[in-house]
């Protein structure tokens, strides 16, 4: 199969947009994932509406118990990054975060991002800067 020949190379893998259209729990169990990204339909009502935080932390769980990273898509509230971070989501991106950036600018975020105090080296070898810590 042609995504275990990559992730043996030491390519990661991501499921992106989990919970919508043809992305299915059926995927969790057949390929080799290393990352899920949760949709934005799950952390735009986060934390206000109780499903909406029950669905979240059960996809965090879920994701963790098969030993995934957890990226939240669509963070656009500092409440929707601190529920996200409470209940152990690894990393996420929105708007609250950053609006998309050209490379030089990304470059400048990266490291501006990277001297945070406590922040781990989020420029890294990645081309996303996911940290949910950055802001």
């Amino acid at each position: 199969m042609a995504l275990s020949e990559l992730k043996a190379s030491g390519v990661k893998l991501s499921l992106d947009d989990f919970g919508t259209g043809y992305s299915s729990l059926n995927y969790l169990r057949h390929f080799p994932f290393d990352t899920l990204k949760l949709d934005r339909s799950f952390i735009s009502d986060v934390p206000a509406t109780p499903h909406a935080r029950t669905l979240a932390r059960a996809i965090i769980t879920l994701a963790h118990n098969l030993n995934l990273k957890v990226v939240a898509e669509g963070i656009e509230t500092e409440e929707q990054q601190a529920f996200l971070r409470a209940h152990g989501c690894d990393e996420g991106q929105g708007y609250y975060l950053s609006a998309p950036l050209p490379p030089g600018r990304f470059f400048e975020f990266a490291s501006a991002a990277a001297s945070f105090p406590g922040e781990e080296d989020v420029g890294g070898s990645g081309v996303e800067v996911h940290e949910l810590e950055a802001h």
